[in-house]
């Protein structure tokens, strides 16, 4: 029996679905994109060229949804399932689009750069926490021009699991889909076995801009997984309420389906977001507020009863530091995710409201990870009995079940047995072993994973192909080298 963590019931549910479908119609959806307009224009939609709002009906997005995967695979560098999205399946990757890192030694932050996306690659492939890789920051040491396909290039040079980005112009798109082709050989075999999906952002409230329907419709014509962000803000750029929040996650959503399956139906694509709750006294975006994780809890139930795949952004901490605040927010935003059966859960390893990055706390929320998968399994029952056998020859001596072959042959299964970052040692080891706390213990795990960092070999001509393209977008943004990558 799996946990399962709901906040909303099946009428809620059907109340959030019949007013999204209200605000289709009054407000309508405001679409930037002059191809997305006339996409829904010959699909009967009424469209007012003047202030671009479109009045999506009701029954084109019921048959848009007709048309949506239920749930679909990402592959491997070597052609290899890894991630399930659809039904209750779990994962992780790191948060995305970083500006920052966190610096472990002056406890700065600081603008990220080449070396330091490196290294959060290498961290992660050492992982097995994390089921996909993710573009986690912005390199600032090469033009913004070409700031989207760089990380992505990095990723692919750099790491074996799938892969969870997103292009930041419509140029960009196609670029970066050209780019994940070469390894599998083409975009045709790249649609059969997709590598990583793309994270497509409306803006609020009810915007899809030119950049996101333009990046939707490129997506879907590719056939390469597209994931919503919808990112409501209860109080801001959205109704303070919860479940306000929620509804207008589920017209965005509705009009983006619309919108991209028009452009190619039966393409995958996923019901995700980074919403927030506004906080009225800092004017601040709590990514670790308790609202925030529940309105996510809520949109992914929305997104379930519908038969599509789900992802969310939590794991990421508002805390300026890796500390006690951190723990606390990324903890309990993981175990709500977890809980929800959310499909992809995006936001590990960052703070300061998913501005900055830090490896280390990426060691420590893999930790948070593999607990929460713990408590997923659920109480099991491996032995005929669930207790009696176990008193056969028991002589009222505690320490008599550790004698017993069934002990050593269970305990690696029932219990969860982490790493050196957690410290369950007596006081005395524990100053034995230096004294130190969880962040420095991190510290060390990260210098061990990058130690233990193997390359993935790739293909020497798609490698090649690999640098030469990027070298050339590259120099036509006014580079004209690349930075050098540390072996």
């Amino acid at each position: 029996m799996q946990p399962k963590l709901t906040l909303l019931d099946t009428d809620l549910i059907t109340r959030v679905i019949d007013e999204a479908f209200q605000i289709l119609q009054k407000p309508g959806i405001k679409v930037q994109n002059a191809e997305a307009r006339e996409l829904l224009r010959s699909a009967g939609v009424a469209v007012d060229e003047a202030t671009q709002v479109a009045k999506i009906s009701q029954s084109l997005v019921l048959s848009a949804l007709k048309t949506v995967p239920s749930h679909f695979f990402l592959y491997d560098f070597a052609g290899n399932q890894k991630v399930h999205y659809g039904g209750d399946s779990v994962h992780f990757d790191p948060g995305s689009s970083g500006i920052n890192v966190f610096d472990p030694d002056t406890l700065e932050h600081r603008e990220a750069v080449t070396a330091d996306l490196l290294r959060i690659i290498k961290v992660v492939e050492g992982l097995s926490s994390y089921d996909a890789q993710s573009t986690a920051v912005v390199c600032s040491d090469v033009p913004k021009d070409i700031q989207d396909l760089y990380r992505l290039y990095l990723v692919l040079l750099h790491s074996g699991k799938p892969i969870v980005t997103g292009a930041f112009s419509n140029k960009n798109i196609q670029r970066m889909i050209d780019l994940l082709s070469i390894i599998p050989g083409g975009r045709d075999n790249l649609r059969r076995f997709p590598r990583a999906v793309f994270d497509v952002c409306p803006s609020p409230p009810l915007i899809w801009s030119n950049f996101g329907a333009g990046n939707l419709m490129a997506l879907a014509r590719a056939g390469v997984p597209a994931e919503m962000v919808s990112m409501p803000l209860a109080g801001a750029a959205a109704p303070v309420t919860l479940i306000g929040s929620v509804t207008q996650h589920t017209a965005e959503c509705f009009a983006g389906i619309v919108i991209h399956q028009l452009a190619g139906a039966g393409s995958p694509i996923i019901w995700g977001g980074a919403p927030a709750i506004f906080d009225m006294r800092k004017g601040g975006t709590p990514m670790g507020a308790i609202e925030t994780a529940m309105i996510d809890c809520a949109y992914s139930q929305v997104g379930k009863s519908l038969g599509i795949p789900t992802h969310t952004y939590l794991g990421g901490s508002d805390s300026k530091l890796v500390d006690t605040q951190a723990g606390l927010e990324n903890g309990m935003a993981i175990l709500v995710g977890a809980l929800s059966g959310i499909n992809m859960i995006s936001g590990a390893g960052m703070i300061d409201s998913l501005l900055c990055m830090s490896p280390e706390k990426l060691v420590i929320d893999a930790v948070s990870i593999s607990m929460a998968h713990r408590l997923l399994r659920g109480i099991e029952t491996p032995t005929p009995t669930l207790a009696t056998g176990f008193y056969e020859g028991v002589n009222f001596k505690g320490g008599d079940f550790l004698k017993q072959r069934i002990t050593m042959d269970l305990f690696q299964k029932e219990q969860f047995l982490p790493g050196p970052v957690i410290d369950r040692d007596s006081m005395r080891g524990w100053r034995a072993s230096g004294s130190l706390d969880t962040f420095a213990r991190a510290k060390l795990e990260v210098t061990k994973l990058l130690a233990n960092y193997r390359r993935p070999t790739l293909d020497p001509l798609q490698e090649k192909e690999l640098c030469q393209m990027v070298a050339s977008y590259a120099q036509e943004a006014g580079m004209p080298n690349l930075p050098v990558l540390a072996t």
